[in-house]
């Protein structure tokens, strides 16, 4: 039958997300550039793939036969693109990555420029999403490879057909508005003072939290941290930037946890407090189990674990006018 990859993925897809919307945006396609992949698939193939319940599509019997085999169809193909690429003397090909803004800002750069370097016949297109989906678009097959975070309080489930590699990790300090925490019994005092210390988490049970939304794994990590040392945080500003988070901190309604690298993003007049609890996010580099060995793939993860290790350690420092208190 004459149908695409691009159909056949659309179709997959949609076994996964279950709404034309969702699918969209995992493909960074429109949703009518989705609904046509489908027609174009149906046509194929001479039968009804989906049928409208209320505002929602479901698939037909047919769909869902032809989905399953789909995925077979999908991963066949992955490996022969694999196999092809061994047969060159160097390393080539076209790798679709995807990535969350901070990676996007403060990560990839830096690997792409070794890749054109060491790698020149690799050629890289990346995708920024949000980070929750970066695994769900790796086993999708909508990217080769993505970068994505996962946190020890809330690990990301392992799904048996990825691998997750973890190539640095980060820990997370509190960031609150200049001067927020001095002059209070057992907080720290300005930066610069005499016989500063650690905050704690439990410190800010009567202050306003900037947060993710708790249906994220950043911000169940940050709940589930929170309630360990005994409280519920006050979340008054539900905010995935982190960019609009440390605005938000610096005009002083709110406080929140940040890391070094987040804290790049954006140069910020407030305070960084190191905290007495462990809190860690892992950057990892996600691929396909099977597409592990592939010449490309292996390439830009060398190059990403590399670039990790060289990165200097968390260290006191002074980014714009953002201070670090320890």
């Amino acid at each position: 039958m004459d149908w695409t990859s691009a159909q056949l993925r659309s179709l997959v897809e949609l076994t996964r997300r279950g709404t034309i919307t969702a699918v969209a945006e995992a493909l960074g396609y429109t949703p009518g550039g989705v609904s046509q992949q489908i027609t174009a698939l149906e046509k194929a193939t001479g039968m009804q793939l989906l049928r409208r319940v209320g505002r929602r599509v479901e698939l037909t019997d047919a769909g869902a036969t032809l989905a399953l085999h789909a995925e077979r169809i999908l991963t066949t193909e992955a490996e022969a693109v694999e196999a092809l690429e061994r047969t060159r003397n160097e390393v080539s090909g076209t790798l679709r990555v995807g990535l969350f803004a901070t990676a996007a800002a403060e990560i990839l750069p830096p690997a792409l420029r070794q890749v054109r370097e060491t790698h020149p016949g690799v050629t890289v297109r990346s995708r920024d999403m949000d980070v929750d989906e970066v695994y769900d678009a790796v086993a999708g097959g909508s990217v080769d490879l993505a970068l994505g975070l996962d946190y020890p309080d809330v690990p990301i489930p392992r799904d048996p057909s990825l691998r997750v590699r973890e190539l640095s990790r980060e820990r997370f300090s509190l960031a609150v508005p200049t001067g927020a925490m001095s002059g209070r019994p057992g907080r720290p005092g300005r930066p610069g003072r005499p016989g500063r210390q650690k905050v704690s988490l439990a410190d800010t049970r009567d202050l306003g939290w900037i947060l993710p939304s708790a249906g994220s794994y950043y911000g169940r990590a940050v709940l589930t941290a929170c309630r360990r040392a005994g409280f519920e945080p006050q979340v008054l500003h539900e905010v995935t930037d982190t960019a609009a988070t440390l605005a938000l901190v610096e005009a002083g309604v709110g406080v929140s946890v940040v890391t070094e690298l987040m804290l790049r993003l954006r140069p910020s007049c407030l305070d960084v407090l190191e905290l007495h609890e462990t809190m860690e996010r892992h950057i990892v580099v996600v691929c396909r189990s099977f597409a592990e060995h592939r010449p490309t793939v292996a390439a830009l993860v060398d190059v990403l674990r590399t670039s990790a290790d060289r990165r200097p350690p968390e260290r006191q420092r002074q980014s714009g006018n953002t201070h670090l208190t320890r």
